[in-house]
């Protein structure tokens, strides 16, 4: 009996800490269909603004816009190099769920720098003119050239090395294990530069989708799952490519 109560104590733990991941995109989720739907609202319209002279202001919140959308959209698909880290964590006794919070805080971190590049882009795409006031590309020539990138980089040897670390999480951390909670934050910190770099040149096509369309932010999404969390999810890949550079060239044709 005294063997069995660890092991349930530590299910539980690790049952809480995959439902806080989950909590945290289920919140994104909801943040981002509730700004759809309420495009009117003064909170919203700082998100998105008309014009190129971002304010202060608006250039925060568009910053935090994108760093909300990506967490709601990459976070499920991190469960189960999360849960994969907070069990080692445990059965280390290397820091356990605080080590676990440092490594998605810097997952996290990871994105949110993304996210400033995205929201920067967005304001020269807007000084350009050619963005739409609900955020997708006026312009079909850029359009294509965004979609034959995106199509081309699904074929590359970094998206197959980066998208095969996504989905053997024990590997990763059989090479790259650091202790304590400044180890998970290094560690978290690497996983998320991976997954950027498995991911980039999907989250792109929302400028040619919507970057406000929920319904294109959800197809991206399952999208990136998919890849990473399906047993032939990498089998999806270089198909999507080709249906991404066949989109792109029906778009210049």
């Amino acid at each position: 009996m005294a063997g069995i109560a660890p092991r349930k104590t530590g299910d539980r733990h690790y049952r809480s800490g995959v439902g806080f991941v989950f909590g945290l995109a289920f919140t994104g989720w909801v943040a981002m269909l509730w700004a759809t739907s309420h495009m009117d609202a003064p909170f919203v319209r700082l998100m998105m603004p008309m014009v190129s002279s971002w304010t202060p202001a608006q250039a925060v919140m568009v910053w935090i816009m994108w760093s909300v959308m990506m967490g709601a959209m990459m976070l499920p698909s991190a469960v189960p190099v999360i849960s994969v880290h907070r069990r080692i964590a445990a059965r280390r006794a290397d820091g356990g769920a605080s080590a676990n919070a440092c490594f998605i805080a810097a997952y996290l971190l990871v994105w949110g720098a993304f996210s400033l590049g995205a929201a920067a882009l967005q304001w020269v795409l807007q000084l350009a003119t050619v963005l739409s006031p609900m955020l997708f590309l006026t312009s079909d020539k850029l359009g294509a050239a965004v979609l034959l990138m995106a199509g081309a980089f699904q074929f590359s040897p970094l998206k197959s090395a980066c998208l095969k670390t996504c989905r053997t999480p024990a590997g990763f951390f059989l090479t790259n294990w650091a202790s304590g909670n400044i180890g998970a934050f290094r560690m978290g910190l690497k996983h998320g530069a991976i997954c950027v770099g498995c991911c980039w040149a999907l989250m792109a096509i929302l400028f040619v989708l919507g970057v406000m369309n929920i319904l294109a932010i959800l197809l991206v999404a399952t999208i990136v799952a998919c890849e990473k969390l399906l047993p032939w999810g990498d089998r999806i890949s270089r198909p999507l490519g080709l249906i991404l550079i066949g989109w792109g060239l029906f778009q210049l044709w």
